[in-house]
């Protein structure tokens, strides 16, 4: 079964989701940053198979959210580590940990962000850095950004429409 190229839609969400919308990718990105490095240490967190794990790291290599780099020669053995862009989606984990723990664990919390310096919880929210606001749904709402193809800019623009004020 072919699978669809979602990295050549126009929607961010759809393209992102092309290179990490597999679940085994998002949890080797969220091993990464609990600092794991080495297909070992992936495969013994995550319990996953050897074959789809070199197929999901080299996906990741590929999209440039990892680089694979040789740590020994005899035998070759590679470490990932994550890039700029890989580091740049901890916000999205970073939202995942929030919504999971407030819908989907009803028996608490396993996973909380804290403060290095007090240790307390944070109190996650979305914010506007120009404004400093909360984004919320009273405040905010989608709109075709600049590069947004009609078809696009038409279905936000009838999906505005609809939505309550």
């Amino acid at each position: 079964m072919k699978h669809t190229d979602f990295g050549q839609m126009p929607c961010p969400i759809a393209r992102s989701l092309g290179k990490v919308g597999e679940w085994w990718s998002i949890l080797i990105l969220r091993d990464a940053f609990y600092g794991l490095t080495r297909f070992d240490e992936f495969e013994k967190s995550l319990k996953i198979a050897p074959n789809m794990l070199t197929r999901r790291l080299a996906g990741l290599v590929e999209g440039g959210l990892m680089e694979r780099r040789q740590y020994s020669t005899r035998p070759p053995r590679y470490e990932y580590i994550l890039t700029k862009a890989g580091r740049d989606f901890k916000p999205v984990l970073l939202a995942f940990i929030a919504w999971g723990n407030e819908h989907l664990s009803p028996e608490g919390a396993s996973l909380l962000v804290v403060s290095r310096e007090t240790g307390k919880p944070a109190d996650q929210v979305l914010v506007d850095a120009n404004s400093g606001l909360a984004i919320n749904d009273e405040d905010y709402m989608f709109a075709p950004g600049p590069a947004a193809p009609e078809v696009m800019r038409n279905r936000i623009t009838e999906a505005g429409r609809r939505m309550p004020n």
